[in-house]
């Protein structure tokens, strides 16, 4: 057997959830034919955490519950990052802002300039933790992504207003959740879909996170805070 050699990155991963109670429908964009990593598939905003994402400051943290079940099989005080991540990748990649208004305590990181400038701090009180997928081995990139839902309502300005988006992803837009398997999905975006279908009438966030662990020598689907699923 080949030893994979793909380092893991982690990541952070948004699914915005519009109208939930009336027309549910969810942010989606389309990856460049070019790109290494998933090319052409319509994605959720999302991507790597940076080493700066640590330090970033947050009006607000994640809920108790979603704290606890990221720090399951995760580097130790890990939340922060992941949740200025999740914010900063929803913010480049499709202009919209999930923050508090306010001013920065102290110097604003480079990668943070255009979204300080917006007004607001980032929080992490609307975040939450409903699924988390290991990239399998053999793939250009892996990612140990963690997916984040958010009710649309918490994002701050208009919500069809992407002119501060980067060119990241393409033809952003809402879709209709129920129309979303349509498009051209990744797999794993595939599972996302199921558990946001299930989350859509309850707005509290979930006691125990589903999680597909892609290894070396098996591929398990497990629960944070439960047991491996039956076969």
């Amino acid at each position: 057997m080949t030893e994979d050699k793909t380092a893991v990155r982690n990541a952070a991963t948004v699914i915005v959830l519009r109208d939930r109670h009336t027309a549910p429908a969810i942010l989606m964009g389309q990856r460049g034919a070019s790109a290494a990593f998933m090319p052409n598939k319509f994605v959720f905003p999302g991507g790597a955490v940076d080493a700066a994402d640590a330090a970033v400051p947050l009006a607000a943290p994640f809920p108790q519950v979603c704290h606890d079940r990221l720090a399951e099989e995760s580097p130790p005080d890990f939340q922060n990052a992941l949740a200025a991540a999740a914010i900063r990748e929803l913010w480049e990649e499709t202009g919209l802002v999930l923050g508090e208004p306010g001013a920065w305590p102290g110097a604003v990181p480079p990668d943070w300039q255009t979204f300080a400038a917006s007004g607001h701090v980032p929080s992490a009180a609307g975040l939450q933790f409903v699924f988390r997928a290991l990239t399998p081995p053999g793939r250009p990139r892996r990612f140990d992504a963690r997916f984040f839902l958010v009710d649309a309502a918490l994002i701050r300005g208009d919500l069809d207003d992407f002119t501060h988006a980067s060119d990241e992803l393409s033809h952003l837009q809402w879709i209709p959740l129920p129309e979303a398997r349509r498009f051209d999905l990744p797999f794993v975006t595939e599972v996302a879909l199921a558990e946001v279908a299930a989350r859509v009438r309850d707005p509290a966030p979930p006691a125990s996170v589903p999680y597909f662990r892609n290894g070396a020598e098996e591929s398990l689907f497990l629960r944070l805070k439960g047991y491996p699923q039956p076969d």
